[in-house]
């Protein structure tokens, strides 16, 4: 489920967005003006959330551009199998096998909260709660 839709110009640094159906976040958006028989153009870097691959793209300035939604989590780990983790959500008490980010191999242990995003429906452990 998509949240909103807004033009190429306005997705600054930090943004969520879809890029050809991929959830990335913008890390820059630099912006040419327009010509004489143009129009405005973006040239644009993101990175994906789940597979960290940076994408590079030119865009016209009037393209719409797809924000999903993105839910923030807190969980509390059960147990660690290998490249998945076993979480309890903590809001409905739910039991999750999830799949993590690759920087927290090796960090993760039982008893402990993480926050897990779900976007579109994918869902991943992000980051160790303090």
């Amino acid at each position: 489920m998509v949240l909103k839709l807004i033009n190429a110009t306005s997705a600054k640094p930090g943004t969520t967005v879809l890029w050809d159906g991929v959830a990335c976040v913008v890390r820059s958006n630099d912006q040419s003006k327009t010509g004489k028989h143009g129009s405005m153009k973006c040239r644009m870097e993101v990175v994906g959330i789940f597979d960290h691959k940076k994408r590079i793209g030119v865009l016209p300035g009037s393209e719409s551009m797809e924000v999903p939604s993105v839910e923030k989590k807190k969980a509390q780990v059960l147990s660690v199998e290998g490249e998945m983790v076993s979480v309890m959500d903590l809001e409905n008490f739910e039991t999750l096998s999830l799949p993590y980010d690759d920087e927290l191999k090796g960090q993760l242990a039982t008893e402990q909260q993480v926050e897990y995003w779900d976007v579109e429906g994918k869902r991943v452990v992000m980051r160790i709660m303090n």
